[in-house]
């Protein structure tokens, strides 16, 4: 019993305790402990942007059709127009133009609408309907001839250019407002007078070609095989006529003309049309004159029909 005493008594550790933790000596050095450079720090990614949901198709639909009718044209509006028409119009357009045609007539249309909107355009699409029409009448009959038009009537730029040259100017002297508003009405005759005359001029030849019996030269009133340069016949020059006056009728309907400037130009088309026959007779193939191909004395043709219309305006019409 007595040595049991002498042993010191050691304090028992419940489990429910804390560890004991060795003693420190009082000039240990502390230990510092750093962080490995190798360990990175994990980032979540940030989220992918999310995509801008695409318009439905209703709304897509109702801004085009916004553009189109935008008033006034702005050129934005223009082009957009003359794209949808094209794409949805591509039949009728290959059957008579090249490809390097529809280009033009693509500058043509789109230069149209901005100075006159869509009335405008119209002027100018009933001219080509109207126009090819024509041209395609008994094609076949016409190339047995020799006096078709070449690709079986499809018509390349300079066509284009030397229907539309008169018009292209008068639309862009509207779009430039030369003039002010004074002027507007006059470029706006003489653009439609331009097309009037065009139309004259391509509907009574190709008539005559197709159903002429009998073809005089304009200057001598000789009978000359059809096709000839400077030939009219009776059949072409009365479906000239009616088709002028179709074209400013639809211009007058449209309400870019009224009636007596409607007059004035079927008036002014038939004037520069046989002004037109007088220089295929006198002077076009002859070999002073090589350089006078047939898309320049269109380019003539129509700017007589043109200027024609705004100087009757100006003088006889008074306003």
């Amino acid at each position: 019993m007595a040595s049991s005493l002498l042993i010191p008594l050691l304090p028992m550790s419940s489990p429910l305790s804390p560890p004991l933790r060795p003693l420190r000596s009082p000039n240990a050095v502390p230990v510092i402990r750093t962080r490995n450079p190798r360990s990175r720090v994990r980032r979540t990614p940030p989220p992918p942007p999310k995509a801008t949901p695409l318009p439905e198709p209703a709304a897509l639909q109702d801004s085009l059709l916004n553009l189109v009718r935008a008033s006034p044209p702005t050129w934005k509006s223009a082009v957009a127009s003359n794209l949808l028409i094209f794409v949805v119009g591509s039949p009728i357009l290959l059957s008579g133009l090249t490809a390097s045609g529809i280009g033009a007539a693509f500058l043509l249309g789109t230069l149209s609408w901005r100075a006159f909107g869509p009335s405008g355009f119209l002027i100018v699409a009933a001219y080509f309907v109207i126009g090819t029409a024509a041209t395609k009448l008994k094609i076949k009959q016409k190339e047995a001839l020799g006096v078709a038009e070449k690709r079986r009537g499809r018509r390349g730029p300079g066509s284009v250019i030397g229907s539309g040259a008169a018009g292209c100017v008068c639309a862009f002297l509207s779009i430039c407002n030369i003039g002010g508003a004074a002027s507007a009405a006059l470029w706006q005759l003489g653009f439609i007078a331009s097309f009037c005359t065009k139309l004259s001029d391509t509907v009574s030849s190709e008539i005559g070609k197709a159903y002429g019996k009998t073809t005089y030269l304009v200057t001598t009133f000789k009978v000359v095989p059809r096709g000839t340069e400077g030939a009219v016949s009776m059949e072409g020059t009365v479906a000239g006529l009616l088709a002028s006056v179709l074209l400013a009728c639809i211009g007058y309907f449209l309400g870019k003309v009224d009636l007596p400037q409607a007059a004035v130009c079927v008036l002014a088309s038939q004037i520069a049309n046989f002004g037109e026959s007088l220089i295929g007779a006198t002077l076009q193939e002859k070999n002073s004159f090589q350089w006078l191909n047939n898309d320049i004395v269109n380019v003539i043709n129509i700017s007589i029909g043109s200027i024609l219309a705004i100087l009757m305006q100006q003088f006889i019409l008074g306003h």
